[in-house]
């Protein structure tokens, strides 16, 4: 009899730390798919902010230190984040060129009215309209510099208010999903603590110290948090395998170095929360009468 009986209350415990522990799994993947997605937003509108291209156009009749002279200025400027030399040749035979004006120029025009250019993309923290201004001012006085195509103002305005609402939104969402999932984390790790606040009493009145009683308990925690992280970051490997599946080739996704620090980043958060939220709640009981165990 009370062999079935010692049984079933081990079935039970067994069951209560695993639902605990799934649930625990479960919060830390939702907070990692999300965490995922966010950066990958970011990520993505940082990479927009850095296809500012400006192209600087310099005369045909210059000389090849004249070029280089025009490239060391612009080298110098504080927005320069690369440069590229596009020859004009390199232009007519662009494929995408020839696509858009469906011709062959050479079949209208006797030579080709292009110009060599370097191609300019500015750094991702360097594209306001005033960083072009400057810009400008800096590189277009330079002889054989016949002209500078640049985005329109409004197109750079427009697109420099927009990503910042969009990374301003998407973080608030991340930090108000990671106050929730502490909630909900602190909430599980409470309940399935309170369901050993009659072992955590007895151990108590037949005299074991305070770290004698959470000793076992932390250590319970401790292995709950490390299955849990490492539940949720296989869940998360493999949505992330899924998205990378399914997501055109066009939009740019995180790489494995920052899908990896997520992956850990789950990890140790299972485990410091589940340790810390259990440390917290253990100390509570200890700490708590007899009489008012048995009234909570």
């Amino acid at each position: 009899m009370g062999s079935n009986r010692d049984k079933r209350i081990k079935r039970k415990v067994r069951r209560s730390y695993i639902i605990s522990t799934a649930s625990i799994a479960l919060v830390l993947f939702m907070l990692g798919v999300v965490s995922y997605v966010t950066l990958s937003a970011i990520s993505a509108a940082r990479g927009l902010q850095e296809n500012v291209v400006l192209s600087v156009e310099m005369a045909d009749s210059l000389f090849a230190n004249e070029q280089e002279q025009i490239l060391r200025i612009i080298n110098d400027c504080e927005q320069t984040a690369r440069v590229d030399y596009l020859s004009k040749e390199d232009k007519v035979n662009d494929a995408e060129f020839r696509r858009q004006f469906e011709l062959q120029i050479d079949e209208i025009l006797s030579e080709n009215p292009l110009r060599n250019s370097y191609e300019v993309t500015l750094k991702a923290d360097r594209t306001s309209p005033e960083d072009v201004e400057s810009f400008l001012a800096a590189v277009e006085p330079t002889v054989g510099v016949e002209y500078i195509a640049v985005p329109p103002v409004e197109v750079v305005e427009t697109m420099q208010t927009t990503i910042s609402n969009v990374s301003i939104g998407l973080l608030i969402f991340l930090g108000a999903l990671l106050i929730i999932s502490l909630l909900l984390l602190n909430n599980t790790v409470r309940l399935a603590i309170y369901s050993k606040r009659y072992l955590i009493n007895t151990m108590k009145l037949v005299g074991a110290t305070k770290w004698y009683i959470m000793r076992p308990l932390l250590w319970s925690a401790l292995k709950q948090g490390v299955w849990a992280g490492v539940l949720s970051s296989v869940l998360v490997c493999l949505s992330v395998y899924g998205l990378e599946l399914f997501t055109p080739r066009s939009i740019e996704l995180l790489g494995q170095m920052q899908t990896a620090v997520i992956v850990g980043g789950l990890v140790l958060l299972g485990i410091v929360i589940t340790v810390l939220f259990s440390a917290l709640a253990i100390n509570k009981f200890v700490n708590m009468k007899s009489n008012k165990i048995y009234l909570y």
